[in-house]
């Protein structure tokens, strides 16, 4: 094993011993009084009006998908905009095909 890679073994282990840890002591130390008001969702302090488990329109997914895309292709052009003279006419021709 590399000497490199012993402090992140190290932090990965802290870690994994930390969070239940954490999580054990928020459990033991918190109160302990179920209310049905607190299994509700909260909708900025009004009684809810329908369930929170409602239908989303398919546009949000498209617009979903297209900020993905473009995203990606976002992600794509910056490292050619950073090396845009090392490639010349043909990284131009290139990049004006992927857009």
């Amino acid at each position: 094993m590399p000497q490199n890679y012993v402090p992140i073994f190290i932090f990965i282990a802290f870690i994994a011993i930390l969070i239940p840890v954490t999580l054990l002591a928020a459990k033991l130390v918190r109160p302990d009084n179920p209310h049905k008001a607190k299994l509700m969702p909260y909708e900025c302090g009004i009684d809810p009006v329908d369930s929170a488990r409602g239908r989303y329109t398919v546009r949000f997914y498209i617009v979903a998908i297209l900020f993905v895309v473009f995203d990606v292709e976002t992600i794509f052009l910056f490292p050619w905009a950073v090396k845009f003279k090392a490639f010349g006419l043909f990284g131009l021709v290139e990049m004006l095909i992927f857009l």
